[in-house]
């Protein structure tokens, strides 16, 4: 790593120059962070189960056409991805009450939400990420209009499939975050999912017991972490009993 130019560095993510124009390498790394970078830890192994947990769900997504930033894993803690202009706008869609949503407004945890609410978060660690409404995104000049509409299309299409994939291995997705970028190809641009997809940045519950097995577990300082990641692995196929392996399809629950 030390060999290549560091392009950008997260709270769970380094971006580094890519072997090929256009591409980065998206490193995993073992920190865990809550409350705004307040909260810090590092939890061994935590980098190399987002890897293989993204990609499995990424790949996914592309077999029903949403278009991402991925292209492939390259290792245990790397994967490569395209380079696209990130939209500083966080999109979190919530599908059961929890985190911030029971403390805005009062809702007990747990309560199925009517339908799927879907909230726009201006992406500023030194401001605390806050939340904005459409208006602002134009007005500030974060996206257009259609890219809104875009991005909320996919966001609502990521989450309907997610949903009925955890459900068919015994998950609840609760609530998750997305990030989109702008791929640019010659004259073309266009909207495509970015960043990851893991426990780190979504709410995933047992479907019988609402054990948590997400980040929460950190934030709310419930021990077992890797272990609840291990969990989401095993259900989802690609890290079974047996050791880590490449299987394709996710363990269905009885």
């Amino acid at each position: 790593m030390a060999r290549r130019r560091r392009i950008y560095e997260g709270k769970a993510k380094v971006l580094f120059e890519g072997p090929e124009p256009g591409t980065l390498v998206q490193y995993f790394k073992d920190d865990a962070t809550a409350f705004n970078n307040q909260k810090h830890g590092v939890i061994t192994g935590k980098g190399v189960l987002n890897n293989r947990i993204s990609e499995f769900l990424m790949q996914r997504l592309v077999e029903i056409g949403i278009p991402t930033h991925f292209v492939r894993r390259l290792n245990m803690r790397e994967q490569l991805v395209r380079e696209v202009e990130i939209i500083p706008v966080e999109v979190v869609i919530r599908n059961v009450a929890a985190g911030s949503l029971v403390k805005r407004f009062g809702v007990p945890e747990g309560q199925l939400l009517p339908r799927a609410i879907v909230e726009y978060y201006y992406k500023s660690d030194s401001l605390g990420d806050p939340m904005i409404s459409e208006e602002h995104i134009t007005a500030f000049g974060w996206a257009t209009t259609q890219e809104i509409d875009d991005i909320l299309a996919l966001s609502l299409r990521v989450n309907d499939f997610l949903t009925g994939l955890f459900v068919g291995i015994g998950l609840r997705l609760v609530d998750f975050k997305l990030e989109f970028g702008r791929l640019y190809n010659e004259d073309e641009m266009r909207i495509v999912l970015a960043d990851e997809l893991s426990p780190d940045n979504m709410r995933l519950w047992d479907a019988k017991t609402n054990e948590k097995m997400d980040k929460d577990r950190f934030r709310q300082d419930l021990g077992g972490v890797k272990e609840a990641y291990q969990e989401v692995a095993r259900r989802l196929g690609i890290l079974p009993e047996g050791g880590p392996t490449d299987m394709k399809g996710p363990k269905v629950m009885q």
